[in-house]
């Protein structure tokens, strides 16, 4: 991957897969994560445990990174805002979502991750 665009591209994807080791490569181990129930979630090993909650609560869920915009680039950081939305089976039954999301990603030891991400409901 040559960019923060592929990177971004590939942490969408990855997360479809509902498997930690897929997406782990593309996080900065001390990454901080917001999520937009109002938690955090700082380290890899905290992120690993909150996607891993969220896909047990949310079967077959597919997750979608729409309309981004990227804020800033230059070699070393990109900032990207985005809409995000999901959609997939809970206790409840099928469910959805969406919402903003920002992320940042660094390019450090040859490679770009993601070292932040916010997401936060839609706007009403």
């Amino acid at each position: 991957m040559d960019g923060p665009e592929a990177v971004l591209q590939e942490y969408g994807r990855s997360m479809n897969t509902h498997r930690f080791e897929e997406v782990a490569p593309l996080i900065d181990g001390d990454a901080v994560f917001w999520f937009s129930d109002g938690s955090a979630h700082e380290g890899i090993a905290a992120i690993r445990e909150a996607f891993e909650r969220n896909w047990a609560a949310i079967r077959n869920e597919v997750y979608r990174i729409e309309d981004v915009r990227w804020l800033t680039k230059d070699d070393r950081v990109a900032v990207c805002a985005y809409r995000f939305r999901w959609e997939g089976e809970t206790k409840e039954g099928l469910r959805s979502g969406e919402g903003r999301g920002t992320s940042v990603l660094c390019f450090q030891e040859g490679a770009w991750r993601v070292v932040h991400e916010h997401l936060s409901r839609p706007a009403r």
